[in-house]
């Protein structure tokens, strides 16, 4: 049994592996516990707009394989996980935050007797959550967008209250589950690869998701060869990404 990394190990372990061991099968069960870490990752306004596909069967496996241009990390894949953004779940998602709600502070808590917390945050999930997701044709958005940008000027405030900013939101909280899964599966001794080059709309056809979800990325499993990682590691140097302010 391999001694599970630390944080730092993980990360210096971590690379985008192109080629796995055919030879070496990883256990499904590990995967799904690195998959139950990746959903305690941050989400904007806790509301886990993400769905994970845990990939186990080698037809499916082949079948997506040329979906994502027949890329050596889908060819040689043991399984594959496909991270799910799903936007269009924001209703449901905050109705779960206001059952927790209930769940902590007791249900139908008259306002009286809330404490300032139990009313902030149930005036988030009830109010503020609806107004920022709620759209319609992209008007609502607009008007949204106007009102933002007059209040403004006025006083500090959130600006990203459009579709295509919520969309971006959900992304990018989907992307943070499937870096801790990576660094989770390092930290295992187990090796991926996210590949964001894929024909979504057949994947999504394929493993029957909805229409309204949106496929963030694709990472491939498995143990690397001595192939499997395409030379040294490239960073631009540190100097020049860090600002201290």
């Amino acid at each position: 049994m391999t001694k599970e990394k630390t944080v730092s190990e993980a990360v210096n372990y971590r690379r985008s592996v192109r080629i796995f061991d055919a030879e070496k099968p990883i256990d499904t069960t590990v995967v799904k516990k690195c998959l139950e870490q990746a959903s305690l990752a941050p989400t904007s306004s806790n509301m886990q707009l993400w769905e994970f596909y845990h990939i186990t069967s080698k037809e499916t496996i082949a079948k997506i394989a040329p979906m994502c241009f027949n890329q050596n990390a889908a060819k040689t894949a043991q399984q594959l996980v496909v991270f799910v953004t799903r936007k269009d779940l924001w209703r449901k998602r905050a109705k779960a935050n206001l059952a927790f709600m209930d769940k902590t502070f007791g249900k139908d808590n008259p306002k009286a007797a809330q404490s300032s917390r139990e009313k902030v945050a149930r005036n988030y999930y009830g109010k503020i959550i609806p107004f920022a997701y709620s759209d319609f044709l992209g008007i609502l958005g607009f008007f949204k967008y106007l009102m933002i940008l007059i209040t403004g000027l006025f006083r500090p405030i959130y600006r990203e209250v459009r579709n295509s900013d919520m969309r971006i939101v959900a992304q990018k909280t989907t992307g943070l589950a499937a870096q801790t899964f990576m660094l989770s599966m390092a930290a295992e001794g187990y090796d991926t690869c996210p590949m964001e080059g894929s024909d979504t709309w057949r994947v999504k056809k394929l493993l029957n998701i909805p229409h309204s979800a949106e496929i963030n990325m694709i990472v491939s499993c498995g143990i690397r060869t001595e192939k499997g990682v395409y030379g040294e590691r490239f960073r631009i140097p540190f100097n020049e990404i860090y600002k201290e302010v």
